[in-house]
C-alpha cells in the first residue's frame, strides 16, 4: 500500500510535473509474469524515477547497510526501504550473499520483477563499470528475461554527494529483453556467469551510450578513498584503467545514448580476482556504496 500511495499519489506526480522523465521503450516491460530489470547506476534518484516509470511493481536488492543504521535516522531510512519493497543485499560474499540472492529469487519464483544494479554500486565519474555476477547466477537459475535500462542525465539531477536535486530533465531508455536459457543446466559455470554478465554490460554500454571500464566501480571508490585519507590529490576516478575503457572516435566528444562503442581489455592490476571472491548483485543507493 505504502508503495501504491507513494507512487501514484505523493511522489510520482510531483516527479513527473518537475522533472518531465521522458522513456522510450515501455513497452519492451512485460505485462505478467517474472523479469529482472538491469540498470546502470549513476545516481541515487535512479532508484526514485525507475519504479515510476515502469507499471508493474519494482522489488530492488537493497545494501543491507540501509537497514542496519543506528539512531533515529538509521530506523527510519530502514523502515523506508522496507515500506518501499526493498530487499537488504549482503555482498560481502559467501554464505551471506548467497541467502541475499535466494530472497531474490524468491520474487522472481512468485512472478515478480526485481531491480538490479550489476556494477554493485554508484559509477563515481559517470562511466559505466564492470558488472558483478550475481545478477547472471540469478537469470540462469530461474530462466526469467532480462530487460535492460539505460538512466540517462540522472547524475546532473543529483550527483553523488548532493542532497537537493537540480530541476532538469531525466530519461528512462528501455531495451529489449535479453534471453538466456540457451544456458539452462550451466548456472553454476563461472564462465558462463561471467559471459552473461558481460552481455548485460554491452547491452547497458549499448543503449546509455556510457564511456566503458573493464573494472569494478567498487574498486575504484575504494582506491579514490584511500589517497583521500592519505591527504593525496585524487586524480579522476578510474584514470588507472584508462586503457581498459571503451575507445571512442575523436569525432565523437561526448557519446548519445545508443551509440555502440567498443569495449577494451580487462585491467591487469590483479584487482579483479578479489572483487570475483565477493562477487555479487548490488544494489547501489538501493545497492551503493
Amino acid at each position: 500500500m505504502f508503495y501504491w500511495v507513494m507512487k501514484r499519489i505523493v511522489v510520482g506526480p510531483i516527479l513527473n510535473l518537475l522533472f518531465r522523465p521522458w522513456v522510450k521503450g515501455l513497452d519492451n516491460v512485460p505485462a505478467s509474469g517474472p523479469a529482472v530489470i538491469v540498470s546502470n547506476h549513476l545516481s541515487f534518484s535512479d532508484s526514485i524515477f525507475l519504479p515510476i516509470v515502469v507499471p508493474r511493481t519494482v522489488v530492488f536488492l537493497a545494501k543491507s547497510e540501509y537497514f542496519t543504521g543506528k539512531g533515529v535516522k538509521g530506523r527510519l531510512t530502514a523502515l523506508f526501504f522496507r515500506l518501499s519493497n526493498q530487499l537488504p543485499m549482503d555482498r560481502s560474499g559467501g554464505a551471506a550473499s548467497s541467502s541475499s540472492l535466494s530472497a531474490g529469487m524468491d520474487i522472481l519464483n512468485d512472478g515478480g520483477v526485481l531491480g538490479i544494479y550489476p556494477e554493485g554500486t554508484r559509477s563515481p565519474d559517470g562511466r559505466l563499470y564492470r558488472g558483478k555476477t550475481g545478477v547472471a547466477k540469478l537469470v540462469l537459475a530461474t530462466g526469467v528475461p532480462v530487460i535492460p535500462v539505460a538512466m540517462i542525465g540522472t547524475d546532473k539531477v543529483q550527483p553523488i554527494g548532493r542532497r537537493i536535486p537540480n530541476i532538469r530533465r531525466v530519461g528512462i531508455i528501455i531495451g529489449e529483453p535479453l534471453d538466456f536459457t540457451r544456458y539452462e543446466g550451466l548456472e553454476d559455470d563461472r564462465f558462463v556467469q561471467r559471459s552473461v554478465t558481460d552481455e548485460i554490460m554491452y547491452e547497458l554500454m549499448r543503449l546509455s551510450g556510457q564511456e566503458y571500464v573493464d573494472a569494478y566501480a567498487s574498486t575504484v571508490k575504494e582506491r579514490l578513498a584511500a589517497e583521500k585519507a592519505a591527504g593525496r590529490k585524487a586524480p579522476r576516478p578510474g584514470a588507472d584503467t584508462r586503457r581498459a575503457a571503451v575507445r571512442i572516435s575523436n569525432d565523437a566528444a561526448t557519446p548519445a545514448p545508443g551509440a555502440v562503442t567498443e569495449i577494451g581489455r580487462a585491467p591487469s592490476d590483479g584487482s579483479r580476482t578479489a572483487d570475483e571472491a565477493a562477487d555479487t548483485p548490488g544494489n547501489g543507493t538501493t545497492g551503493n556504496a
